[in-house]
């Protein structure tokens, strides 16, 4: 069994992660290669394809959406994510114990004596009449079930309706009010795949893994009896601290020498919280500075391939600015190199601007 080096695994998950150049494809085909991206609020998303992609258009992804090949709903750690609507279809269903733990996780006791069945039999209908915010699924449960946690029954039908956002929600700009339908009106019948095809989609993606690297992806637990017969059609590495990872057979590995370019990556990225073990992409000393309370996790910078910065942009009038917190002092180039990245970046995301700068600090 090949033990493999931290820069192995660090630059191995950049290339599969369309981190070490940019690509030249299409955005659907990206966002299918990364299996979804996270998507708690509406811009991050397009950020993340920006940074990975040529020639990639905020139009490019919204167009995507309105046409329904893309679709926003609570999926991989019940959190909202953009997938495309061929592995909604296929996998909503695998990852519904996810849903179902997340509302136990979240509620406990307010969502305890939830008649699951009776809420989606009176929900199911008033959405598909047409899409419904949160607040108003919310109400319209009170009015039934005036005794009961109002926002505990509007998460359970988020998490057992299959719900989907419909656009303008969870498009650039569009701000956090979304309404939902439910994936049946607004896509048709489901192609249920399995959890092994899911587990092959998360390596080629995320690997060399292990199991509770992919229980922390997919926000489900006590796998290992499950995913243990399906490991003899996978290579078997190990980590530096010996542990069992995971991997296509046919994927490659990457020399830890491979040189990695500065990369801006948005909040919440999938990069950063797919593993149990993170220190291939951050060490545990500088997880303080990205992830936050109420589950903030800030937008980053990669600096010879790991997490080295923290990034915020701000606008005031028609200025705006990049300003990027470094964990610890650098060198001239490198910060050249940052700025360089940043003004791009910030011209991305405040294309309306008339003046841009980028400043570079550390931390304190």
């Amino acid at each position: 069994m090949q033990t493999l080096t931290l820069r192995q695994l660090n630059r191995t998950l950049l290339s599969r992660q369309h981190l070490l150049h940019r690509h030249e494809i299409a955005p659907m085909e990206a966002i299918e290669a990364l299996v979804g991206l996270q998507s708690q609020i509406p811009n991050p998303p397009y950020i993340g394809l920006w940074t990975r992609l040529k020639h990639f258009r905020r139009d490019d992804l919204t167009q995507l959406m309105n046409e329904r090949k893309v679709v926003r709903a609570p999926l991989l750690r019940s959190t909202l994510h953009l997938m495309t609507v061929d592995d909604h279809q296929k996998f909503q269903s695998v990852l519904q114990p996810a849903l179902d733990r997340a509302l136990r996780s979240f509620y406990g006791k307010r969502a305890q004596g939830l008649d699951i069945d009776a809420l989606v039999k009176y929900a199911e209908p008033f959405i598909e009449e047409e899409p419904r915010t949160t607040g108003e699924i919310k109400q319209m449960l009170l009015e039934i079930f005036p005794d009961k946690d109002g926002d505990a029954m509007a998460y359970a039908i988020r998490n057992n309706l299959q719900l989907i956002q419909v656009p303008p929600g969870g498009t650039w700009g569009a701000g956090t009010r979304a309404s939902y339908t439910t994936a049946k009106a607004y896509l048709g019948a489901a192609t249920p795949s399995n959890l092994e095809t899911l587990l092959h989609r998360y390596l080629a993606a995320f690997g060399p893994a292990s199991i509770m690297d992919f229980q922390a992806w997919i926000g489900i637990t006590s796998l290992t009896s499950t995913i243990k017969p399906m490991m003899k059609n996978l290579a078997v590495y190990k980590s530096p601290e010996g542990k069992e990872l995971l991997d296509l057979p046919n994927m490659q590995i990457l020399d830890e020498s491979t040189p990695a370019p500065i990369r801006f990556i948005p909040d919440y990225d999938n990069l950063l919280v797919s593993h149990k073990d993170r220190n291939r992409i951050i060490a545990d000393d500088d997880r303080k500075y990205v992830f936050l309370s109420a589950a903030r996790v800030l937008g980053t910078v990669l600096i010879d391939g790991f997490v080295g910065a923290t990034w915020k942009v701000t606008r005031e009038k028609d200025i705006a600015t990049l300003r990027v917190i470094l964990f610890e002092q650098t060198n001239n180039d490198t910060i050249d190199q940052i700025k360089t990245e940043g003004l791009a970046l910030l011209q991305f995301i405040e294309n309306e601007a008339t003046s841009y700068a980028v400043e570079v600090s550390s931390q304190e």
